[in-house]
């Protein structure tokens, strides 16, 4: 192994330049050169690739986004653009890749693998919608994205007797949902993975508002339906001026916390341990707080983790 690769893909999350700056600095202590690789598998399929130093990395473990950028490749998917990748790598000489990525970008450092290319895959995605792995990088720092937004909006609705309906991201996981609606005392969590029906919301509502709450907060996935139309009978059932706030991708930029950049850094390391001993095909991640790795074939396949017993607790701790 002389030299190695490294590239973000999919989305972009808190804490991939933490992780980027640990695979460089302890590649180039191990005097192994570091190829960063732009924009994703475009980036490798297109050959837009440079030699990374210890400068390349100075001072960015606290910036969010990713320094390599990242973008979305249909042509990685075909076998046309993973010949043209495979051409790329050998053309650089490069020996094995790190992939920075969500379940998308997992299934391409499979394909890499699967073509003879030792391959190690760090899971950065915000809505920790990875089954292997308790935590993915950039998900705790979303979630304090959202509980402080959650404050604000509190304040505001306080101000006029509002119910504020909180949409938030996870695609189909309502991990970023539940964490930021128990730490931002919301008054109602709706997730994809349980049902919770309107009526029960708009009991609640009034419940707190015959005892003088002066607002209702109302965390949403994403992944459930449409929050204007949750609000819109909210407020026809209820007769409580409902408003919606889209968080949008604002959850995906800030400065990543202190935790997302401890696990980046600790996940970076191993990676080019790894792929120094001669592994590949490994994706790690989080587990009782220690790093492991398991086949990226497994890691796909495992099925998400919703804590039920979370989303009881915030049931009970909002009435």
């Amino acid at each position: 192994m002389k030299t190695i690769g490294i590239l973000t893909s999919g989305g972009d999350s808190p804490g991939m330049n933490a992780a980027i700056r640990a695979v460089v600095r302890t590649s180039i202590y191990n005097n192994i050169r570091i190829m960063g690789i732009k924009q994703g598998y475009n980036g490798l399929i297109n050959g837009n690739i440079e030699e990374m130093n210890l400068s390349s990395v100075a001072d960015i473990i606290h910036r969010g986004g990713t320094i390599l950028r990242t973008a979305r490749c249909d042509e990685f998917t075909t076998e046309k653009g993973l010949q043209k990748a495979l051409n790329v790598i050998r053309i650089f000489n490069i020996d094995g890749i790190i992939v920075l990525g969500g379940d998308g970008s997992f299934k391409g450092a499979e394909k890499l693998n699967k073509a003879g290319i030792p391959v190690i895959g760090i899971p950065c995605t915000i809505d920790n919608d990875m089954g292997y792995t308790d935590y993915t990088i950039g998900f705790f720092t979303a979630v304090e994205t959202v509980v402080d937004a959650i404050s604000k909006i509190r304040d505001t609705s306080s101000s006029h007797g509002r119910a504020n309906i909180v949409e938030v991201m996870g695609r189909s996981c309502g991990n970023i949902a539940l964490y930021s609606g128990l730490a931002g005392g919301a008054e109602s969590i709706i997730v994809p993975e349980e049902h919770m029906d309107v009526d029960e919301v708009c009991k609640r509502l009034i419940q707190s508002k015959n005892r003088g709450k002066l607002h209702s907060i109302i965390v949403l996935a994403e992944g459930v339906g449409n929050a204007y139309e949750y609000a819109k009978e909210i407020e026809e059932k209820t007769g409580t001026e409902t408003r919606v706030t889209i968080l949008g991708h604002i959850q995906r930029g800030g400065i990543p916390t202190s935790f997302d950049r401890i696990i980046a850094s600790k996940m970076g390391y191993r990676a080019v341990e790894l792929l120094l001993k001669g592994d590949s095909g490994k994706a790690l991640g989080i587990k009782e707080n220690q790093v492991i790795d398991l086949g990226i074939d497994e890691a796909l396949s495992s099925e998400g983790f919703f804590d039920k017993e979370m989303y009881d607790i915030a049931k009970i701790l909002s009435i």
